[in-house]
Parts: C-alpha cells; sequence; structure tokens
C-alpha cells in the first residue's frame, strides 16, 4: 500500500497546482487532486506558498489543513471510483439526492474522519460497515 510522507503530499498538491499553472500535462491522480483544488480556491495561496511545505497547520490556529482536506477529497473520489468499501457508491448517490457533489463529498469526510479517530482511539482495524453507515445516516438526514 501506499504511504506517503506528508512532505511526499504536500509536494504532489504543490506540484499539481504549480503545473495546472504552467499548462503542463497531468497525471491521472493530478487532474483529480486538480478538481478538487479548483473547487478550494482559499487554497490556492498555501499552494504557492514556499513555507506551505513546512507549515503547521494546527487546530488551535483555527485553519483547516488544506494538504489534509484536499488528501480526503482524493481518498473519498478514489473510494467512489471502485466503490470501496462496497456501498459508499450507492450511498454517495443517496446523498446527491439533496446536496450537491461537493457538499455530498464533505458529509463522507466527516464520516471518513470519524471511523479513523475511532479505529485510532481504540486501536482496532477501520470499520467499513460503520463507515458506509455512518454515510446512509447523513443522507436521510436534511
Amino acid at each position: 500500500m501506499f504511504n506517503p510522507s506528508r512532505e511526499q503530499v504536500r509536494q504532489f498538491f504543490t506540484e499539481t497546482w504549480r503545473k495546472h499553472k504552467s499548462g503542463a500535462i497531468l497525471t491521472p491522480l493530478e487532474a483529480m487532486a486538480l478538481d478538487w483544488i479548483l473547487q478550494h480556491p482559499e487554497y490556492h495561496a498555501d499552494l504557492e506558498s514556499p513555507q506551505a511545505l513546512e507549515a503547521d497547520y494546527s487546530v488551535e490556529q483555527g485553519r483547516t489543513n488544506p494538504f489534509l482536506h484536499l488528501s480526503m477529497h482524493l481518498a473519498i473520489s478514489e473510494q467512489l471510483s471502485i466503490d470501496q468499501p462496497p456501498g459508499i457508491k450507492a450511498a454517495h448517490q443517496q446523498l446527491l439526492a439533496t446536496r450537491d457533489a461537493h457538499e455530498a463529498a464533505h458529509e463522507i469526510m466527516e464520516c471518513l474522519g470519524q471511523v479513523v479517530w475511532e479505529a485510532q482511539r481504540l486501536g482496532k482495524p477501520f470499520d467499513n460497515e460503520a463507515y458506509v453507515a455512518l454515510i446512509l445516516q447523513r443522507a436521510t438526514r436534511r
């Protein structure tokens, strides 16, 4: 399994943005990442900043970590493209019945964060079924 370092993740997103701005050809994964970058103009300055590679985006600063946020968008996009965990694609479709695609992705992101936090807190493996169940619960709220 690919497990990039913090520096590699940050370089991936800053390089994707640089390539886009210069008109360079993107890889398929970079093109997918660019779609999310374009939907988050509030992160563009971070992606252009040389300090971004070392910046600390702590909760105390009151700022979202743009690299974590974009990484989660990218992970969710990949999950949806292969329906892994099974059922996530159908749950996403239910969210789309009452939300736009970006809002639906943020709903899924909340669920992903919750299940990852639970797994880390309890020292257990990621619970695919709980993850999809949380998404389905959100799909019925509105």
